[in-house]
């Protein structure tokens, strides 16, 4: 299977913070998260794939063209939400819509109308005055408007209610069912990516922490609620982090060491990974 993101070695410096090296694989047709803490980097590496931004080092590829390219074909074929989208304030929707499809050979006018109809985004209003919420259901309808390969979105959900969420998720599961169209998308609502990746990639100060297909890792990993005595017990390295409560011990434990350990969400594999992995 080709991969619709591939990156290698991948190195960006800056004063007081380095991303990377970082080796990263999407395959086509799939779904991948990428979690972390804030300034972890994730939208310094979404900067990098978009071409905003030269590396220091590595090598990016996206739908096996190299990132830095000026093919304006390979532009056609990405479809980005940014977490602070970038169109003129004073636009009203139908207005960037305009604009949009200048630079967009394969803009599908009525397709953007639709998006707009269905988020109830208000025609007479400009972007400026629009809720968060609103202009990321904007932007997220442009994404959609080009008939993209490849989404790359960070935080599209940001803003958004529990009900809106969810539309936007059934979105871009429909987007995903045509076997050649692949999504990045970076958020820190992990139920979210709990519902459609089916790929992680888990981002801390700048590497990757942890990587893998979603199913495979939260099989891999495990919670177990226990006494002190009965952690002790497991070989030193299947615990990945401990958690100390009033009511008795909780361990981040590797599964093929104690299969009874509960199953783990994301939201608990990044905190004890990060917070507890050294038992604190």
């Amino acid at each position: 299977m080709a991969d619709a993101i591939h990156v290698n070695g991948l190195v960006k410096k800056f004063k007081h913070f380095t991303l990377g090296p970082v080796d990263l694989a999407l395959p086509q047709g799939c779904v991948m998260g990428l979690i972390g803490e804030n300034g972890a980097g994730k939208s310094t590496l979404i900067n990098l794939l978009l071409g905003l931004k030269r590396p220091d080092e590595g090598s990016i590829e996206i739908l096996g063209q190299p990132a830095q390219s000026d093919s304006a074909a390979l532009r056609q074929q990405i479809g980005v939400v940014l977490d602070i989208p970038g169109f003129p304030s004073v636009m009203r929707a139908a207005e960037i819509g305009k604009l949009l499809s200048a630079g967009f050979p394969g803009w599908d006018g009525e397709k953007f109308r639709s998006l707009c109809e269905e988020f109830s985004l208000p025609q007479k209003t400009t972007f400026g005055n629009y809720s968060r919420g609103m202009k990321m259901k904007l932007s997220i309808a442009a994404a959609l408007a080009h008939d993209p390969k490849l989404l790359i979105l960070d935080e599209p959900t940001g803003g958004l209610d529990p009900v809106a969420r969810d539309e936007i998720l059934d979105l871009f599961y429909n987007f995903i069912q045509s076997p050649d169209r692949s999504i990045l998308l970076s958020s820190h609502i992990l139920s979210d990516l709990e519902k459609i990746c089916d790929y992680i990639a888990f981002l801390h100060e700048g590497k990757i922490l942890l990587q893998g297909e979603k199913d495979g890792l939260k099989e891999t990993y495990g919670l177990l609620r226990g006494s002190r005595s009965e952690i002790d017990a497991l070989p030193e390295e299947a615990v990945k982090g401990l958690r100390k409560t009033e009511s008795g011990d909780e361990a981040l434990v590797l599964r093929r060491y104690c299969p009874q350990a509960e199953p783990v969400t994301l939201e608990e594999l990044m905190v004890y990974l990060l917070r507890y992995a050294k038992g604190e």
